[in-house]
C-alpha cells in the first residue's frame, strides 16, 4: 500500500494492481482495513460496492494475494465453476448484474453457508437492492455484510489522475493537475474518462498536455 500523501514523480507505463498501488484515502481506507481482518469479520457474506472505476477489482486483486480463493465474474458462474470452489475458502464473485443466474447464486450462497465458507459479491449498488425474482434470494441477500467505497475527496482525485496519467505514461507540470481537480466532475469513471480525454486531444494535435487541451477537454 502506497500512501497518498507521497507525490509521484515519475510515472511507470505498467499497470499494477498489487498492494503497493493502492492508494488509500478517507474514500476506501475502511474497506481496505476491513478485507485486511479477515477472518474476523462478524458473517461469511461480504457485498463490496462502488462505481464502477472505484478500485474494487484492485482491492479483490490485494485480498487474494494474502488469502487463498477463486474468482469469477457473476455472468460467467456455472454448475462447473460450483465443483471447482469445494477447495477454496474464500469465493468472489465480481461486477453483480441482473443477468446472473439467480439460481446458481442461491445454490452458491447454501454452499458458503453450509461449508463455513466466505463468499464476496462485488457491486455498483447494494445486493438488497437487486430485487431478485427468487425470494429466498432476496431474503439471503439481507444478510451481506455492506462494504462501500464512497465518493472520492480530493487527495483521492489526485492519486487517481497520477495513475491515469501514469498508465499512460504521460507526465505533465502538478498547476495543471490541480487545475483539473478543482473543475472535474468526481466519480471514478469521470476521472479515467477525462485523462483518456486530453490524451486522445493531445495526440491528434501533437501537442504536450497544456490549459487549451485541458479546458478543451473539460467543455469550457
Amino acid at each position: 500500500m502506497r500512501d497518498i500523501n507521497q507525490k509521484i514523480i515519475k510515472f511507470n507505463y505498467e499497470k499494477n494492481l498489487k498492494s503497493d498501488d493502492f492508494f488509500t484515502s478517507t474514500s476506501n481506507k475502511h474497506v481496505y482495513n476491513f478485507l485486511n481482518s479477515w477472518p474476523k469479520w462478524e458473517k461469511n457474506f461480504i457485498n463490496l460496492i462502488g462505481e464502477k472505476f472505484s478500485g474494487k477489482s484492485h482491492l479483490i486483486n490485494i485480498f487474494l494475494e494474502k488469502n487463498k480463493g477463486i474468482k469469477i465474474n457473476s455472468d460467467d458462474i456455472s454448475n462447473d465453476f460450483l465443483q471447482k470452489i469445494k477447495i477454496y475458502e474464500n469465493i468472489i464473485v465480481e461486477d453483480l448484474t441482473k443477468k446472473i443466474n439467480e439460481n446458481l447464486l442461491f445454490t452458491l450462497i447454501n454452499i458458503i453457508d453450509q461449508d463455513n465458507k466466505y463468499l464476496i459479491v462485488t457491486s455498483t449498488i447494494p445486493i438488497v437492492d437487486f430485487k431478485f425474482k427468487l425470494n429466498d434470494l432476496n431474503s439471503r441477500a439481507t444478510n451481506f455484510i455492506l462494504s462501500q467505497i464512497e465518493k472520492p475527496g480530493d487527495d483521492l482525485i489526485y492519486a487517481l489522475i497520477l495513475k491515469n496519467l501514469s498508465d499512460r505514461q504521460i507526465s505533465i507540470d502538478q498547476k495543471l493537475i490541480e487545475f483539473i481537480i478543482k473543475r472535474i466532475d468526481r466519480t471514478y469513471g469521470k476521472i479515467s474518462d477525462f485523462i483518456y480525454k486530453i490524451d486522445e486531444i493531445s495526440l491528434k494535435r501533437k501537442k504536450p498536455i497544456d490549459f487549451k487541451i485541458i479546458k478543451e477537454a473539460l467543455g469550457e
